[in-house]
């Protein structure tokens, strides 16, 4: 049975292809990245929005995943509007995540060490510690 179709199916391309003749062809195209590039400004504006919005655990997990998905750091903003997020909705364990992440993603200690400098103001006021602060 499928074997008949297989041979229909090809005999109406190889019919198509003829009555074309040889001077048309064929172009291979891909739609998808027909899409412009997201600047890394609106990569932080897109995510901050997110993160303003979340409601739950999942979504904020989510929206962690794919943010630090991509091949990049995340800006100061977006950590920030994700730690606001987890306290928000009293996820304590997700917010210290992030700066594991953090540390992670990173390529050297002294950055890892700028992301705290630079979000100190932010986890003293949401009451979050590094796993480091925890004695984990």
């Amino acid at each position: 049975m499928f074997g008949v179709r297989a041979a229909i199916k090809n005999a109406v391309v190889a019919r198509s292809v003829a009555t074309r003749g040889a001077s048309s062809s064929l172009v291979a195209r891909r739609f998808y990245s027909e899409q412009p590039e997201e600047t890394y400004e609106q990569f932080t504006n897109r995510y901050v929005k997110f993160f303003e919005n979340v409601d739950d655990q999942f979504e904020l997990q989510r929206g962690l995943n794919n943010c630090f998905a991509y091949d990049l750091v995340p800006d100061v903003a977006i950590c920030e509007a994700a730690l606001r997020a987890a306290r928000r909705i009293d996820d304590f364990a997700t917010a210290s995540r992030v700066f594991e992440a953090l540390k992670i993603k990173v390529d050297k200690p002294s950055q890892y060490e700028d992301y705290l400098k630079a979000l100190k103001p932010v986890k003293d006021e949401l009451g979050v510690q590094t796993k480091e602060e925890l004695g984990i």
